[in-house]
């Protein structure tokens, strides 16, 4: 990439395995009953569906410290998302392996994602200091 040229969110790789992340957690939200969906659904949706609009938010922001707030709270979603409710949906036998395998497989690629990006910012701001 040329120095200067901005790249567009619809483009960045960490965003799209975010949106892939919510295609898989809307496909195991929607094979639940009404009353698992109140429990536990909904929280796991929102959580999942919070990775990308925390990375929406902060690639918006135009500080550095800023973006990295809302990534540091897109990382903290993913793991909610995946550490507790996607444990407890497949503990109590709300989704199939093959589904919890594909979303924690997302999972580890967004977080890798994440943490890469959280790094590059980072070491952006240092540069930029000099």
């Amino acid at each position: 990439m040329e120095k200067g040229k901005h790249i567009l969110l619809k483009d960045l790789e960490v965003y799209k395995l975010a949106c892939e992340l919510s295609r898989i957690g809307w496909g195991i939200y929607s094979n639940l009953d009404w009353r698992d969906k109140k429990t536990m659904g909904d929280q796991f949706l929102t959580a999942t569906d919070s990775v990308g609009g925390n990375i929406v938010e902060g690639y918006s922001h135009y500080h550095y410290l800023e973006k990295i707030k809302f990534l540091y709270n897109a990382r903290a979603s993913l793991a909610e998302a995946t550490d507790h409710w996607l444990e407890l949906l497949k503990e109590r036998g709300k989704l199939s392996e093959e589904k919890y395998q594909e979303y924690r497989r997302a999972s580890r690629e967004a977080s890798i994602k994440l943490q890469n990006f959280i790094a590059a910012i980072y070491k952006a701001k240092s540069k930029n200091k000099q």
